[in-house]
């Protein structure tokens, strides 16, 4: 199953979303975070943490799980 997680801005850096999902404390995690896990945006492999996600791209987070981001209304 996956958790969706809304956004306020048409798109949002996969480092800050990595922060609001709760998957890591602070940005700066973001690119140790994305060196040790696999991460795929739209199951295509991902290591940059400026990648910008906008709405309707589901993120996959190996050992963590599946997210979507949503915009809200």
């Amino acid at each position: 199953m996956q958790e969706q997680i809304e956004i306020t801005t048409e798109t949002i850096p996969l480092g800050q979303f990595l922060k609001l999902a709760n998957v890591i404390e602070t940005g700066g995690m973001a690119k140790w975070f994305l060196q040790e896990y696999k991460v795929f945006v739209n199951d295509e492999p991902e290591n940059r943490r400026g990648k910008k996600l906008k709405p309707g791209d589901i993120v996959t987070i190996e050992e963590i799980g599946t997210f979507e981001v949503t915009r809200e209304q």
